[in-house]
């Protein structure tokens, strides 16, 4: 099956970035988010971004322009069965994902694949609530979409080669590189990424280090381009709890128990730059650590 069209769920951070990708690299796109507003920022912010591509020279004005006329949106999620391919994007709950799929599958045409950007449920959970197990997947995006090269491609127990194959296809012709990862919590990045933030939190709350001396310690001692705190502010720290639990849950080991303290920075709604106040306060010129 040639894949064409793409319908995203969801315009938030993914979804935007998302959308942005695919249209570039030419799929026809509709965009769906239950607000009409979320959906108009996300036009603008795709736009923006387009518009730094052209001026950095990674793309020619005529492609931004090209793209942005494959993009329409819609707060109509059934809208979404003319597609070829879905890719769900909401928040990490999988009572939500469930909520969409059921509403969204019986107006979906039958050779319509079915994935989900989730980046640490279980793929063969969220396949069995469909029709369609054989025709659903993970493809699960890097955030910013539109500058990180990798997309993890996660099959269920049913997933069935040809899909597997065409979803291939489509991160070739986005031009970035999968990597193929069983069905297993948080797969293979956050798997291993996570544990690293959940543990500098415990390094925080413990005292051995401020918020500070932890990130700049990981930035100039193991070279990584943000420190583990500013990178959980990056995404989200009610995400990170999310994927935390997850792995908790579905693993069973205490090294994976969520620390207390992101815990109640959640709790507080401090989630990071997306709030204005995480392990960081983003409220004024520069960032300025919370502890």
């Amino acid at each position: 099956m040639e894949i064409k069209s793409v319908g995203v769920v969801g315009a938030g951070q993914m979804g935007n970035g998302i959308a942005h990708v695919m249209a570039v690299a030419g799929y026809d796109v509709l965009l769906n988010d239950i607000s009409g507003e979320a959906l108009e920022k996300a036009v603008a912010t795709i736009r923006k971004n387009l518009d730094r591509q052209v001026s950095r020279e990674k793309i020619a004005a005529e492609d931004r322009d090209a793209a942005m006329a494959r993009i329409r949106t819609t707060e109509t999620l059934t809208d979404l069965g003319e597609t070829d391919l879905v890719i769900e994007a909401a928040t990490e709950r999988e009572e939500v994902k469930n909520k969409i799929f059921e509403t969204l599958v019986p107006s979906l045409k039958p050779e319509t694949i079915l994935t989900s950007n989730t980046s640490s449920i279980s793929i063969t959970r969220l396949a069995s609530k469909t029709d369609r197990p054989e025709r659903f997947m993970g493809f699960h995006f890097m955030n910013p979409v539109p500058v990180m090269s990798l997309v993890e491609l996660i099959r269920g127990i049913a997933t069935d080669q040809e899909t597997y194959e065409a979803c291939l296809a489509v991160v070739d012709k986005l031009g970035k590189t999968a990597a193929s990862a069983e069905d297993f919590p948080a797969f293979i990045v956050n798997r291993i990424l996570m544990p690293m933030i959940n543990e500098a939190c415990y390094t925080l709350l413990e005292g051995v280090g401020n918020v500070r001396s932890i990130d700049e310690a990981m930035k100039l001692g193991a070279n990584h381009p943000m420190g583990p705190l500013e990178l959980a502010d990056f995404i989200g720290l009610d995400t990170c709890l999310a994927i935390m639990n997850v792995l908790h849950d579905g693993l069973g080991d205490t090294k994976y128990r969520p620390c207390p303290l992101l815990s109640k920075y959640v709790e507080a709604g401090w989630l990071g730059r997306k709030t204005k106040r995480g392990f960081y306060d983003y409220r004024g010129d520069e960032p300025v650590p919370t502890r």
